[in-house]
């Protein structure tokens, strides 16, 4: 039996995007509606959405939300950008018609109003959600409100709440003034609701009122129990460790497949790799570096800052470029890091390419003609970059932690299971010690092809990803039911 589900997010694929969370957003409702679920997307309509060139209509009449003392006219709009998935848009102009999605004074009300819009669109409405499926801060105020300023309202008490967070450093944290413009009663300001150390957090409010939680790896629900990864919240998270699951994001395999990639010099698979060597020939000479076929090349591609593990990169450089290596790093973040990669660029201009900026293309071509991809993030909700790498061929360099060790297994090379090289501790030696594993491997052509293969055939495919969800539907509906 299909779910009536409303998938509630702050941006989404093809209409707006910051992150990664787009992606999901994007990606996951079409696939499962594909295996059965009525599935609906909401997100306010930003000017984003307008600019994207997509259209939209309204499906009710203009209605008022309040917002603190005053009211505010919003409209539904619907656009069919999704394939099977209709896109609820939250329209109000004054909220959302505005340059850029977050980092307003009035973020709080703003996303007060998206959410009470959406429960109020539905109590109005035709078409209710058995499950409503939030994801990070701005949409946790519909558990919120859920279970207590409609708590007693018959066709919303019954609505079941998923929350997924992707990213638990980013919480939503307000001084508790915003209480009232966000409708929520003083009574919730406690540490069973949402105070946080003086001030109100909105997410920790959707860990403690949503019928069930997920994060994006099993691993990192396990890691925001402890202290280490915990953001402050370790201890909530904790209390409900039972209704907490992990789901890998999946990948889109149209975009990201090397036997059909249009960025390419050669396409290629896993029963034929050879055409991998031009990719990698290619991508030499986009950075100028000498055509030499033997050498291992490392690729790399991230935001650069602390939680992907630049620390530990910058700590481990200097000593890897001195190797018959090769490097090619594409990425933008803190200006520490542009400085130190420019020089090391610089000082090894037969031995390292630097891309400091945004480009899809080169992307691809990394992912394809690097030997091996480096990831030694401080943490990692899920991560992509290993999915990617993966199914490029391309051996993953990964830290033990969250997404990178749900997917990635470290090579053993008596059995010749494994399909890339994992890193315990978060220091130099450490990374090091890994890279030094996988260039021994590397000199060993036959092996090393197997691991590839090994790589190659892993299943990161939305569909997997969206069937876990169906299951936690149907777990939520039931504690509602």
């Amino acid at each position: 039996m299909g779910f009536r589900v409303l998938l509630c997010s702050s941006e989404a694929v093809p209409f707006a995007k910051t992150g990664g969370l787009a992606d999901v957003a994007g990606a996951l409702p079409p696939v499962l509606v594909k295996l059965g679920h009525d599935v609906r997307l909401a997100l306010p309509k930003y000017a984003a959405v307008s600019k994207a060139g997509i259209e939209s209509s309204p499906v009710c009449a203009p209605f008022e939300v309040p917002i603190g003392k005053v009211s505010v006219t919003v409209t539904i709009e619907q656009s069919d950008a999704l394939p099977g998935a209709p896109t609820y848009l939250v329209d109000c102009p004054d909220y959302f018609d505005r340059e850029a999605l977050y980092g307003y004074a009035d973020d709080p009300e703003r996303f007060a109003l998206f959410c009470r819009a959406l429960l109020q669109f539905i109590e109005e409405g035709d078409w209710a959600p058995q499950v409503i499926h939030g994801n990070d801060w701005q949409s946790a105020l519909i558990p919120i409100y859920l279970k207590t300023v409609y708590a007693n309202n018959p066709r919303l008490s019954r609505i079941a709440t998923l929350h997924t967070i992707h990213n638990l450093a980013y919480q939503g944290v307000f001084d508790p003034s915003v209480l009232e413009a966000i409708g929520l009663d003083e009574s919730l300001f406690t540490m069973d609701g949402v105070e946080f150390y003086g001030q109100v957090n909105l997410l920790k409010g959707a860990l403690v009122y949503a019928d069930l939680l997920n994060t994006v790896s099993k691993k990192y629900a396990h890691e925001i129990q402890t202290e280490e990864f915990g953001e402050r919240l370790e201890g909530v998270l904790a209390k409900r460790r039972s209704d907490l699951y992990g789901i890998l994001n999946g990948l889109d395999y149209n975009e990201w497949n090397p036997a059909t990639d249009r960025f390419l010099e050669a396409g290629y698979d896993a029963g034929s790799l050879s055409p991998k060597a031009a990719d990698k020939a290619a991508l030499q000479r986009h950075f100028g570096l000498p055509n030499r076929p033997e050498t291992p090349m490392f690729g790399l591609v991230s935001r650069l800052a602390g939680q992907k593990g630049l620390d530990v990169l910058a700590e481990v450089l200097p000593h890897l470029l001195r190797l018959d290596v090769q490097f090619a790093l594409l990425g933008t973040g803190e200006q520490f890091y542009h400085d130190l990669l420019s020089s090391l660029a610089a000082h090894y201009p037969d031995k390292m390419g630097l891309a400091l900026t945004f480009d899809n293309a080169l992307a691809h071509r990394i992912y394809a003609g690097s030997d091996m991809f480096l990831m030694p993030s401080r943490y990692e909700p899920c991560g992509l970059g290993q999915m990617i790498s993966m199914r490029y061929g391309t051996l993953p360099i990964v830290r033990n932690t969250g997404g990178l060790a749900d997917t990635v297994a470290d090579f053993d090379p008596e059995t010749g299971e494994g399909n890339g090289f994992v890193f315990e501790e978060h220091t130099g030696v450490a990374f090091l010690g890994a890279i030094a594993r996988a260039i021994v491997t590397y000199k060993t052509p036959h092996v090393w092809s197997g691991v590839m293969r090994n790589a190659m055939a892993a299943d990161f495919t939305w569909e997997r990803s969206a069937r876990e969800y169906a299951q936690l539907y149907e777990k939520a509906s039931r504690l509602r039911s």
